[in-house]
């Protein structure tokens, strides 16, 4: 019987950060992969958000990045974003990963620290 490629993945996430812009989410991806925050960043183009700000209904057109992570390194990577980000209060949620592929996994370990 093969054995399963999948592990429980304790120690491992997932945020999301919108930006306004390409160039925006290009410059901030770059930054965060040099540093060593993240091992990859997606980025999601065209995104239409709708949300409440400073009591009104408003809606933008943004660019979602997805950066793969390890828990220990949320700390630095929260504080370069809110570092690096033009928007005033900008989106930092944290998607905790329950389990992914073993082999994925180690090579994510290896290029985040």
């Amino acid at each position: 019987m093969k054995r399963k490629a999948i592990r429980l993945a304790g120690g491992y996430a997932i945020v999301l950060v919108t930006v306004p812009d390409l160039k925006t989410a290009r410059r901030v991806a770059k930054a965060a992969l040099q540093a060593r925050l993240a091992a990859c960043v997606n980025l999601v183009p065209r995104l239409e958000s709708h949300y409440w700000w400073l009591g009104k209904l408003e809606s933008s057109t943004e660019i979602l990045l997805l950066l793969k992570t390890r828990s220990t390194t949320l700390s630095r990577l929260e504080a370069f974003i809110m570092a690096e980000h033009p928007y005033e209060t900008p989106e930092f949620l944290v998607v905790s990963v329950r389990s992914g592929n073993k082999k994925y996994l180690a090579w994510l370990a290896e290029n985040c620290r």
